[in-house]
């Protein structure tokens, strides 16, 4: 049975970040990244917490691809605080930790002290792609074994997302296309899913336009408040599609590449996804080239054959990449060759049983997903 929720309340407009003037609470622990206090942002959300008259503590030793032992000092730090506000400020890592310590803190509590203790989960991306503050998953790395485990339960679901475009006005520009390709690679995944429904698709299908038409634009101008405000609406869009209708081997084969080699998640999902569109639409079946050609006509383009449609989809998603200055290959991304080669096998059996392979449309095989890392890394 398909279901469809929206748990998480949603703010989103030019400086909503200011109604954290007027929450009511008593402790705030502030989950982020030492970029964020370095920007003053951090120190932004404090003040406008303390306008409201809340004690507030800073963790911020979030780290890119967050760790196990990351998520397990924050829980202590939780646990000595006792903070009846939790407050996520940066990307996906951050509010991904948050998820994480706040689904686990919960846990540590008695049965007594759940009924008369909740906290209230705040989400304040700083980027646009991840889409983070509003899915059920969070994306955990085992440093160890190299290996990035993405968790699912909609006990992970913040209660509130404040999605302010002026928080984003001063991410880099290839920043901007990283998260921007996440964003885009997760709404036409959320499209192609098993799981998908008319409740996702319309989702999906505003975000695909939406980053299409803006992602360019504010990635040659972080200024444009507009384009702005349009991406990272989008963002949360595609987060929306896709916590209810999940994802696919793009993101399966994206996390043990970001785990092993340390590229950027958003930059992994966009080098992948022609490829990726390319194998799912190889299928016997026509449903699933039909849904990827579906996309091409949503966006205006021309073609004569459902595989056609396919073909102008993978060519403007290239495009799209040339324009946003991201690889053509996971060779020109900088990925030994050598260490590549030798990793292939195992990590296609990692990327075959991660989670978000289970609603690919295409039931994909260990080699197959071997011979898709092999394109991809050549070109």
């Amino acid at each position: 049975m398909k279901t469809f929720q929206v748990k998480t309340q949603v703010c989103s407009q030019v400086d909503s970040v200011n109604g954290l003037a007027e929450i009511k609470g008593e402790r705030a622990l502030i989950v982020t990244d030492q970029m964020m206090v370095k920007l003053g942002t951090a120190a932004k959300i404090v003040t406008l917490l303390e306008q409201a008259n809340i004690i507030c503590q800073i963790f911020a030793e979030v780290e890119p691809d967050p760790s196990i032992e990351t998520v397990i000092k924050g829980v202590y730090k939780a646990d000595e605080f006792r903070p009846d506000l939790l407050v996520a400020i940066g990307g996906g890592s951050s509010i991904d930790t948050a998820k994480a310590i706040n689904l686990a803190y919960k846990q540590l509590r008695t049965v007594q002290e759940q009924v008369t203790f909740n906290t209230l989960f705040i989400a304040i991306p700083t980027t646009s792609g991840t889409g983070s503050e509003v899915t059920a998953f969070s994306v955990i790395t085992d440093k160890e074994k190299g290996i990035k485990f993405p968790l699912y339960s909609n006990d992970l679901l913040p209660d509130l997302a404040i999605i302010d475009p002026e928080l984003v006005k001063t991410v880099p520009p290839v920043v901007t296309a990283d998260t921007g390709m996440d964003a885009l690679t997760q709404a036409i995944e959320a499209y192609v899913s098993t799981a998908a429904s008319d409740f996702t698709n319309a989702l999906a299908e505003k975000a695909i336009r939406v980053i299409f038409r803006y992602l360019v634009r504010a990635y040659r101008n972080g200024n444009d408040l507009a384009a702005r405000e349009k991406l990272h609406n989008a963002s949360c869009m595609a987060g929306i599609a896709f916590s209810n209708a999940f994802l696919g081997i793009n993101h399966s084969m994206a996390h043990v590449l970001g785990a092993k080699f340390h590229l950027s998640h958003g930059r992994a999902n966009a080098i992948l996804l022609p490829y990726v569109i390319k194998y799912n639409s190889q299928n016997k079946s026509i449903r699933e080239a039909k849904k990827y050609s579906d996309i091409a006509l949503m966006l205006g383009m021309e073609f004569y054959s459902v595989h056609d449609g396919v073909n102008r989809l993978i060519e403007a998603i290239n495009k799209l990449n040339q324009e946003l200055n991201i690889p053509r290959n996971l060779q020109e991304a900088g990925i030994d060759e050598n260490n590549f080669c030798n990793s292939i096998e195992s990590m296609s059996e990692i990327a075959l049983k991660d989670y978000c392979t289970q609603t690919n449309p295409r039931v994909p095989t260990a080699p197959e997903i071997a011979d898709i890392f092999r394109q991809t890394f050549f070109g």
